[in-house]
């Protein structure tokens, strides 16, 4: 058994997140971790809403509410969708606990301690109709380097260059369009300097990660320079040295704050198991493995960022230093990062009206129909168009007409034959072949999954269950009544083939295999669920929020479970609801109804 932490990016709470968001860190992570719960390893799945920083303040001020009222209500909002996608977070949290503070300032005063963090003056970017700044990511402008026209205030994303926003050829805000205007502050920067031959000699180290992923991270290299981790902004942490902690309009950057949530909800987790100190397994344990998943904008932040946060803080980098109150903290085992879900040929931009939220996609169809096409046809390593049809045509041709299908007509010939699982009379070469095909699937299927080759893991499940049909066509089974001991022996065989199958495809579709499960005469939890609870702040006890956590020590082995012959079935009804062409009619001028209102 190893100590695996899924860490999952942070979504930020200003609004519902798309499926596009999902489809880059919600997903994937959820099928990694259901399946090495399954393989036999203790993981730990955490994450929250990140909830500080400017757009928070601009989105609050515009609706009229305080800025911990708008994170309140759509940390709700996203914890309520979340849950619905079935995603089996251990502990999903937010970045607004008084728990988070006191982590997040215990890392940078150690951070500081040892040299890492320098004081500074530099050029700030302020809106000059509201006087508030502008982190670098809302300011965009003409790239120096390239060219190109969208770039970034911290990075162009057409050449990877790091960029600072006083760089950029004819800035404009993001937020209003305003030309920004740039005044002299004091911050407190991150020396990324100090630690570029460390962060080389790491990814150096690195096995195994998406080719896109890790050559982007190694380029990161080529230009690196200090980054700032404080802001003139009154919303966020304080920074926790004497002069700055009582300043009202200076706090942590919400990237040295964010980050520092994958240790904080661990450790909240750990406070809420009544085992303070059990986050330690995943964090100062060398044998521990830890795995990041988010969209690829995010990468600079956890392959070079987090990790030299992590550096500083273990005293890893060219100055040295001492490890504060946690330990020498581990780097990540792995950048999970996926590209791009654009939809209908455009990318998703809430603010055009070009965008499927999670909550109506799963208010009109099931949540695992979604999940499949995710894993399927999903952005893993290229920027992928989702698109109504292909949606339809692959909820219709491949999970009814090919999964669901083959689960309803097996449960439908032993109920109809037996009403329960037959024992199985002389077996021939076609049944062991069979059952050999499945075996051999947990091999191939969970061997891709660790790799995060999610697309290849589903299509060999897939096709395990195209070759489980191919069996009963082969077999006909329905041809043979007169023959009632190979009849038991094909219906058996199939029965079990179908449950290996069911198996195999539990981490990518936890709803429906609760109901294959059921479908095949089980009991009990197959596949279980994550759950909302009401929770009072551990250290404030006028504050409560919801949590996603759950128990997930129910999950079945990953290997095949021998069916009972006795158990009954009785009629089925189908597992994946078939869609109307229609849908695509609808769907598309729901779109071009929310871009005309926008």
């Amino acid at each position: 058994m190893t100590h695996i932490l899924s860490a999952v990016a942070w979504p930020y709470a200003n609004g519902p997140r798309h499926i596009g968001h999902v489809a880059g860190f919600g997903v994937p992570s959820d099928v990694f971790s259901r399946h090495m719960r399954m393989a036999g390893h203790d993981v730990l799945m955490i994450s929250g809403t990140d909830e500080h920083g400017t757009p928070i303040l601009v989105q609050a001020e515009q609706e009229g509410v305080s800025p911990q009222e708008l994170a309140d209500r759509y940390n709700r909002v996203i914890v309520e969708d979340l849950t619905s996608l079935g995603l089996s977070y251990d502990l999903f949290t937010r970045t607004t606990t008084r728990n988070h503070y006191a982590v997040v300032q215990e890392m940078f005063r150690t951070v500081h301690k040892n040299g890492y963090m320098v004081e500074k003056t530099t050029m700030g970017a302020i809106s000059p109709s509201t006087g508030r700044t502008l982190p670098d990511r809302f300011i965009e402008g003409t790239c120096p380097i390239c060219g190109y026209d969208g770039a970034r205030g911290d990075q162009c994303d057409n050449c990877g260059n790091q960029l600072d926003p006083i760089d950029l050829k004819n800035p404009r805000s993001r937020i209003n369009g305003e030309t920004p205007k740039f005044v002299e502050s004091n911050h407190f920067f991150l020396d990324l300097p100090a630690f570029v031959d460390a962060l080389a000699s790491w990814l150096e180290t690195r096995d195994g990660w998406r080719p896109n992923v890790l050559n982007f991270s190694r380029n990161l290299l080529d230009d690196v320079r200090p980054r700032a981790m404080t802001r003139d902004i009154d919303w966020g942490i304080p920074v926790p040295l004497d002069g700055w902690e009582n300043n009202p309009s200076k706090r942590l950057y919400v990237w040295f704050d964010a980050v520092i949530g994958y240790l904080s909800s661990s450790i909240e987790w750990a406070r809420r198991q009544g085992t303070p100190e059990a986050w330690r397994d995943w964090w100062t344990n060398p044998d521990a493995r830890s795995y990041y998943f988010m969209g690829k904008d995010n990468i600079t932040f956890h392959s070079q960022i987090w990790p030299a946060e992590l550096l500083a803080y273990d005293g890893g980098g060219s100055r040295g230093g001492e490890p504060g109150a946690f330990g020498s903290l581990q780097l990540p085992t792995e950048v999970v990062s996926s590209e791009f879900l654009n939809v209908e040929g455009q990318k998703f931009s809430s603010s055009r009206g070009v965008v499927i939220y999670v909550r109506d996609m799963l208010a009109r169809y099931q949540p695992d129909a979604f999940r499949y096409y995710v894993a399927a046809a999903g952005p893993e390593n290229q920027d992928v168009d989702f698109t109504w049809e292909s949606f339809l045509s692959r909820t219709n041709d491949e999970l009814v007409a090919g999964w669901g299908n083959l689960v309803n007509r097996t449960a439908s010939m032993v109920a109809k034959n037996f009403g329960e699982i037959p024992s199985p009379g002389d077996v021939a070469d076609v049944d062991r072949n069979i059952l050999a095909t499945t075996n051999k699937a947990f091999t191939t299927v969970g061997s891709a999954i660790e790799a995060n080759r999610q697309r290849h893991a589903i299509s060999e499940a897939m096709r395990t269950v195209a070759e489980v049909n191919r069996y009963v066509s082969e077999t006909q089974p329905w041809k043979l009544k007169t023959d009632p001991e190979r009849l038991a022996t094909v219906l058996h065989t199939t029965t079990q083939a179908v449950s290996d199958c069911n198996t195999l495809l539990a981490p990518f579709l936890p709803h429906s295999a609760q109901d294959v499960h059921t479908t095949l005469g089980g009991s009990g939890t197959f596949a279980p669920q994550p759950r909302i609870e009401e929770v009072t702040d551990l250290d404030d006890d006028s504050r409560e929020y919801p949590v996603i956590t759950g128990d997930y020590s129910q999950m079945p082995s990953w290997e095949s479970r021998p069916v009972v012959p006795g158990t009954s079935i009785a009629k089925p009804t189908p597992v994946f609801t078939k869609l109307d062409d229609s849908i695509v009619t609808e769907e598309l001028e729901r779109l071009r109804e929310k871009a005309d209102g926008a």
